[in-house]
Parts: C-alpha cells; sequence; structure tokens
C-alpha cells in the first residue's frame, strides 16, 4: 500500500515530464495536453488514485472553464477583427503612409515599422500575422535600398511583437480571466510600459540611424508624389479607420459601456464597415474572414479544453501542492517567488509559445502567485494583481523574440528572401531584447508605471 501511494506522489512530476517530452514531439499541442491528462487518469485508476466516475467531471470542468466565461465568448469577435483588418488590406495602406509622413525624418522607414507594429498587432491578436505583415511589406525594401540586415530583421521581428501586448491585444484577456482581474484596470496598466517600450525602441533606430549611416542609408525618392487631399484620405482609410476600430473597443470596455463580449462584437462589426468603406468588402472575403476566424478560435478552444483535462488531472494528483511546496522551501520573501516564477516564464519562452504558457504552465503556477502578498510593494495595493499580470505579459512578449525558437523570428525567417541568414535575424533582436528587459526591469522596480492609471480611473 505505502508503495502504491509513494507512486501517486510522484505521478504529478511523471506528468510534467511527459508533457515536456511530448511538446517537442511536432504533435498539436491540444492533443499531447489531452494524452497526457487521459493516460495518467487511466493510471491513477490502475494504481486506486483517480475513480472512473471522476471521468464524469471532465465535460463539466470544460463548460465551466469555456461555455460560462465571458471572456472567451469575445474570443471569436476579437479575432474577426483582426483577420478582417488584416484581409482589408489596412495593414499595407498603414505602412505607405507611415513611410510617406516620416520620409524626412533619419530612420524614418524604421520608424515606420515600429509605428506599424504597435498598432497593427493588437488588431490581429496573432504575432504570426503582425510579423508576416511587417516581413512582407517592409523587409524586402530595407534590404533593396542595402541596410543592414541584421537591424532590419530585429526591427521587424521586434516591432511585430510590440502590440502583443497593446490593449486591446487577446493575451491581455486571458490574463485578466486567470487572475481574476478588473479587465479595464489592465487595459489602463498596460498603457505605459508599451508606451515607453515604443519610445525605446523608436529612439534605438533612430539612434542607429544617426550614429550608423551606412548601416541605415539615408531615404531615396521613389517618384512617390501625393497631393494633400490624396494624403488625408490615405491617412483616414489606413490611420483614423483602425484607429477609431480600437479606440471603440479600448473606450467601452474603459469606460464600463460594455462588457468585453459586447465590446468586442461592436469592434467586430465595425471591421465590416471598415472593409465596406475601403472596397475590400465581398462575399469571398467575408468567407475568407469567417474560415480564418474558426480555424484560429478553434485552436485556442482546442488547448484551452486540453489544458482544462491536464490541470484537473494534475491537481487531483496534488500538483498544485507541489509546486508551492517546491517554491516556499526556497525560504525567499514574496518579491524573489515572484522573481522565480518570471525567471520560469522568461525560460518557457524559449521554446513555448505565449497560449501554452497562459493556459498550461501559469495555472500551475498560479497557487503561488495567488498567494503572493506584495501589498507593501506596490504603491496602490489594490491593483497587485495587475502589476504581476503586466510584469507577465511583457515578459511574454519577450518570449516571441528570444533565441532558439523565439516564433517571431522564425516568421520573419519564412517570409524573408533566402539571403538573409537565421544568425543575422537572431543578432538583430538581442538589441530589442535588452530594451525589454530594461522596460521589465524599470516596471519592477516602478509598479506606478502600471498602477498609477487603472487607481485613477478604475473603481474596485
Amino acid at each position: 500500500m505505502s508503495a502504491a501511494v509513494d507512486v501517486v506522489s510522484l505521478l504529478p512530476i511523471a506528468m510534467l515530464v511527459a508533457l515536456v517530452a511530448l511538446l517537442f514531439s511536432g504533435f498539436p499541442v491540444a492533443f499531447v495536453l489531452i494524452g497526457v491528462g487521459s493516460s495518467f487518469a487511466f493510471l491513477g485508476i490502475a494504481l486506486s488514485a483517480f475513480s472512473p466516475a471522476q471521468f464524469a467531471i471532465f465535460p463539466l470542468r470544460i463548460i465551466g472553464t469555456v461555455a460560462e466565461n465571458n471572456i472567451f465568448a469575445a474570443v471569436p469577435m476579437l479575432v474577426f477583427m483582426g483577420v478582417g483588418l488584416e484581409r482589408s488590406g489596412i495593414g499595407q495602406e498603414m505602412f505607405a503612409c507611415m513611410r510617406i509622413l516620416l520620409r524626412r525624418v533619419p530612420g524614418g522607414l524604421l520608424v515606420s515599422v515600429v509605428l506599424v507594429g504597435l498598432v497593427f498587432a493588437p488588431t490581429t491578436g496573432m504575432v504570426g500575422a503582425s510579423v508576416g505583415l511587417l516581413t512582407a511589406l517592409a523587409l524586402p525594401i530595407m534590404l533593396a535600398e542595402r541596410y543592414d540586415p541584421a537591424l532590419a530583421a530585429g526591427t521587424v521581428a521586434a516591432s511585430g511583437t510590440i502590440g502583443i501586448v497593446m490593449p486591446p491585444a487577446v493575451m491581455l484577456f486571458f490574463l485578466a480571466d486567470l487572475f481574476g482581474a478588473n479587465v479595464a484596470a489592465i487595459f489602463l496598466g498596460a498603457l505605459v510600459p508599451v508606451g515607453l517600450l515604443s519610445v525605446l525602441f523608436v529612439a534605438y533606430v533612430a539612434a542607429r540611424a544617426v550614429l550608423d549611416p551606412v548601416g541605415v542609408p539615408r531615404p531615396k525618392a521613389d517618384g512617390t508624389t501625393l497631393s494633400w487631399s490624396e494624403l488625408a484620405a490615405l491617412s483616414a482609410r489606413s490611420l483614423v479607420l483602425p484607429g477609431l476600430v480600437l479606440a471603440l473597443l479600448f473606450a467601452s470596455i474603459i469606460a464600463g459601456w460594455a462588457t468585453p463580449v459586447e465590446s468586442s462584437s461592436v469592434a467586430a462589426a465595425a471591421t465590416v464597415l471598415v472593409m465596406a468603406l475601403n472596397r475590400s468588402l465581398s462575399v469571398a472575403a467575408v468567407k475568407d474572414v469567417i474560415l480564418k476566424t474558426a480555424r484560429i478560435t478553434a485552436m485556442v478552444f482546442a488547448i484551452v479544453v486540453g489544458a482544462t483535462v491536464f490541470s484537473f488531472c494534475f491537481r487531483l494528483y496534488g500538483g498544485d501542492d507541489l509546486i508551492v511546496a517546491l517554491l516556499r522551501d526556497l525560504g525567499v520573501g514574496d518579491l524573489a517567488l515572484l522573481a522565480a516564477v518570471m525567471a520560469v516564464v522568461f525560460f518557457l519562452g524559449f521554446f513555448l509559445d505565449w497560449i501554452e504558457i497562459v493556459f498550461v504552465s501559469l495555472p500551475i503556477m498560479m497557487p503561488v502567485l495567488g498567494k503572493l502578498d506584495l501589498s507593501a510593494y506596490v504603491a496602490q495595493p489594490g491593483f497587485a494583481t495587475t502589476w504581476i499580470a503586466i510584469l507577465l505579459a511583457l515578459n511574454l512578449q519577450t518570449s516571441f523574440l528570444t533565441p532558439p525558437f523565439g516564433f517571431a523570428l522564425f516568421f520573419v525567417k519564412g517570409s524573408a528572401p533566402s539571403s538573409l541568414g537565421m544568425g543575422e535575424i537572431y543578432r538583430g533582436v538581442l538589441p530589442f531584447i535588452a530594451i525589454e528587459l530594461l522596460v521589465i526591469g524599470a516596471v519592477a522596480l516602478f509598479p506606478a508605471l502600471v498602477t498609477w492609471l487603472p487607481a485613477r480611473y478604475v473603481q474596485l
């Protein structure tokens, strides 16, 4: 009997080992999660640690996680908004408009890439779409004009990820749900850190333009001339229209006019209007948007279902208690525990996408995060959870760039000319990773960078 008990106590560790091993097998993450969870449930039955009747709880857990959660109900509309704006061609027009407006600014092409990424990424919600767009639009131009390949590739990769933490990014909705935090507080808390990150990105590429005229040549006249009325029309289509969609979604949540589901529905409807106004609306376009939305949404929900199955078995075998005990045995304070969790998430980001980390890894560590008492450290104690969530969001954003498996790096490589080597891409993103770590450090040292705006405008 004692031997069986000893084996059961090792099941959580065995589950984690099996999960890590199978994640590198190439199988879809959702199937890996469901397979590992179900297999260890059957193993638990053999060891009398899991009752067959408990299988009936799986559907109830899934319904409780997905069907009864308003955040998940907003996901299809948010994805529709992003796919619709991408399909409308707004991104191409936005980049063209930025190039014209900034053509006399040192490093104006690089600055344009940063700003387009900042605006476009939160609408798509998925890094692959924003990085792929910027790579296709900007990278061939910069390489043709003999920009430093590493700088060009690094700017594209970093700019395509910056908006993933810019409200109303999908990631922020999921983090708000995970921490049980106010969505409006999360949105407002992200603004200053993202603004700081954007300013530092722009400052870096502008400084490179001034200090390295060989690597950042002066822009060449391309013969493009627009009248003031044409430029105004282009700006309205490419900048004002998507800006209004984002502002509508953002403001309605912050002001409390609508729930996240209602706001995302209005934003999706506004996206159709944008497509109509820029003449990209057609039956074929709508069909394409709906099919892409369905595929992305199905992928997200499949991972959610898999994570629910895995986490149920993991917790049943005492996995939560094991993680808490391991971290608490370090004998350090709450700030050090938070730093340890941040380090683990940063390491996981070398290998995993943010969706797997948010739905699989962070729930495992939530028993530790939920017991942290940082009210004495955070200037606005009621928003300590918001501060932690934004720190993790910035950490996850960095994970897209960290070699060897940063997803943005492979998106750039997949869309770039064959002459651009992976080593140049790695070298190009390193300064941007350093900037992101600098911003994470600033937010960690000065929580008011996150909490000041929510404390002024959100009533908890």
